[in-house]
């Protein structure tokens, strides 16, 4: 083949690839519509799933109201304290029950 020959080859590859790209995008724009997605990659109105009530974990000792789960960020209140060398278990809620669970498991 000359080289004539081979760009119109190529010529023709090229615009047939690119016809056959054009057909493909145009499919998966429609199936995405199909399936709710469109232009909008969340749909509106849509609400998180319901999580269960997590019961609090930690308490301040010096305000009893504030506590806190022990997940997501950790609040202001107990950010200080740690900084200050106290331990996280110091603000377990019910540590007593817990302690004396641990000492009994360790005797049996």
């Amino acid at each position: 083949m000359s080289v004539d020959e081979l760009w119109s080859l190529h010529e023709k590859v090229s615009a047939a690839l690119a016809q056959r790209i054009t057909a493909e995008k145009v499919k998966l724009e429609e199936r995405l519509r199909t399936i709710g997605r469109g232009d909008k990659l969340a749909r509106p109105g849509r609400e998180r799933r319901p999580y269960p009530p997590v019961r609090p974990k930690y308490r301040n000792p010096k305000n009893p109201e504030q506590t806190w789960s022990g997940r997501g960020k950790p609040p202001r209140w107990l950010s200080p304290q740690l900084r200050a060398g106290r331990k996280l278990d110091d603000f377990l809620i019910d540590r007593s029950a817990r302690k004396r669970r641990h000492k009994a498991s360790q005797a049996g």
